[in-house]
């Protein structure tokens, strides 16, 4: 990575350590809910490796983000775009947000390869044309089984998914991907105990499977 992409992380790792920092601190512990959209929610610089490795590993790949959030793991993202000859479609439902990380991502000279959207996810995913290669799961929960309707039946042969927050914090609609993504034809999955817990599938269709 160059100068400008690891002054960026370093940016955000800045952040996200003084947001540790305040957790124990009760006034903060009161506004946890309040001011949550405030927050960064990054995946943090294990996840965002490991995601920049697997996109990395594949040949020009279309990587589609569900979350952009403010831009953390956008830029991990961008950079294996970038090595890879791809481009990133990131997805957020705010607008503030994606305007933060598209800021960024200029900062680190990365915005070329990626395309911000703003709206509702489910409804944006219906409108792409082009194959997905990549997925990168990290927006509100109760949108992971929605979301892999949408994107499953658009996955190119070959394709890597990744959803963050499978151990921490859990619950039922994570436990409820789980499911739905290890039922899908063609489809491989391991939990892997990265960060919050990563589920990292692998789409290979039975028609590809069997050609080869």
């Amino acid at each position: 990575m160059d100068e400008r992409i690891d002054n960026v992380l370093a940016h955000y790792d800045t952040l996200r350590d003084a947001e540790r920092a305040q957790r124990d601190d009760p006034a903060a512990a009161r506004n946890r809910h309040t001011d949550r959209d405030r927050r960064l929610l990054a995946v943090g610089p294990e996840t965002g490796r490991l995601i920049n490795v697997l996109a990395r590993s594949l040949t020009a790949p279309h990587i589609l983000e569900l979350g952009t959030a403010y831009g953390y793991s956008t830029i991990w993202l961008g950079e294996a775009a970038r090595a890879a000859g791809g481009h990133v479609t990131t997805m957020e439902v705010h607008a503030h947000k994606a305007a933060h990380a598209r800021d960024m991502a200029t900062k680190a000279g990365l915005n070329g390869y990626i395309d911000f959207h703003v709206g509702d996810a489910v409804e944006m995913i219906g409108a792409l044309a082009e194959p997905i290669d990549f997925v990168l799961l990290d927006l509100w929960k109760d949108l992971y089984v929605p979301c892999l309707e949408a994107f499953h039946p658009k996955l190119a042969p070959g394709a890597i998914i990744v959803a963050d927050n499978m151990l921490r914090p859990g619950g039922d609609s994570v436990q409820r991907y789980g499911e739905a993504v290890r039922a899908r034809a063609g489809v491989t999955s391991v939990l892997l105990p990265v960060g919050s817990g990563l589920e990292v599938s692998r789409f290979t269709p039975t028609q590809a499977r069997d050609s080869g």
